[in-house]
Formats: structure tokens, sequence, C-alpha cells
């Protein structure tokens, strides 16, 4: 479930961008509908195009709100409580040194 809602979220995402980059850019810099050239003006009228794009961010936006509500709901109702700062430290005891079998140094008799 959280899969299919993160999958949905980041399509959301990517379709949002290209709207926004496909309206009309008042300061000429982004947009690429802009512009007496090519483009989206050939398809509809300025203004039809300007409204389509302006609907579709907004609902596009609203549904990115909205998945982005339902994954916060879905990933903090899990029954994982405190935060990992607040579980104990496990240490693991030093590991013994290794003892000879025999003598280190030769002794004589």
């Amino acid at each position: 479930m959280l899969t299919i809602i993160t999958v949905i979220h980041v399509l959301i995402a990517i379709a949002m961008v290209g709207v926004i980059l496909m309206q009309r850019s008042e300061g000429g810099a982004l947009g690429i509908g802009g512009g007496s050239g090519g483009g989206m003006g050939g398809i509809m009228s300025g203004r039809g195009t300007a409204n389509l794009l302006t609907r579709t961010t907004a609902v596009l936006a609203a549904m990115f709100i909205a998945t982005s509500i339902i994954l916060a709901i879905l990933v903090g109702g899990k029954d994982e409580s405190g935060s990992i700062l607040d579980q104990p430290v496990q240490q693991q005891a030093p590991a013994a040194p290794a003892q000879p079998e025999g003598p280190a140094v030769p002794q004589s008799d």
C-alpha cells in the first residue's frame, strides 16, 4: 500500500513539474509555452491554454497534498515508539586476548 501511494506521489510530482513548465512565463525565463512561436499557441487560444494549465496545476497540487498527508499518516501510524536516540545502546563486551598455548619465550632448564 505504501509503495503504491509513493509511486503515485512521484508521478504526480513529475506531472506537476511538467505542467508548470508548460505555462507561459511572465518573466520569459522558464516557460516553454510562451512567445509568439511554437509551443501550445497553435492548439488552443492563449486564454484557454492558461485556464486549462492553471486548473490542471491546481488539481495536481491538491492531489500532491492529499498523497503527502496519506503517506504521513501511513508512516506515522506504525507501532514504533520513541526516537532512535531513546533506544538503549547495545555494547558488545571486548573480546579477550587469545592466550598462547605454550610459553611465549623459550625457557632453559
